[in-house]
């Protein structure tokens, strides 16, 4: 097609996808209030008495409370520079578990 609505080849364009190199205060406020939010969870399905595999699993996690905040905002990344890359350029990190990461990193 030729005109106004042609399509720009990408080479013109630059990045598709801009993603920050640091999380927002409010990103950060919301991940923090996601993981309150699946330790009030965990906490009402051990109340109830239910013994599930995947409770034990969750109960041997740390809490929010009980993390570090390098571990709250990063993941363990083996190919980045100092191994640790921002939790927001994972994919889907909204829906995967950051809690637990390899000693000494």
């Amino acid at each position: 097609m030729f005109g106004f609505f042609r399509p720009s080849p990408i080479s013109q364009v630059g990045l598709l996808w801009k993603t920050p190199w640091r999380m927002s205060k409010s990103r950060k406020l919301r991940a923090r209030l996601r993981l309150k939010n699946v330790d009030d969870v965990i906490a009402t399905v051990e109340s109830s008495g239910v013994e599930v595999a995947a409770l034990t699993r969750a109960l041997e996690l740390p809490t929010e409370a009980e993390m570090r905040a390098k571990d709250k905002y990063t993941i363990f990344s083996r190919t980045d520079r100092n191994y640790r890359k921002g939790m927001h350029k994972v994919p889907k990190w909204t829906k995967l578990t950051s809690r637990e990461n390899p000693a000494g990193f």
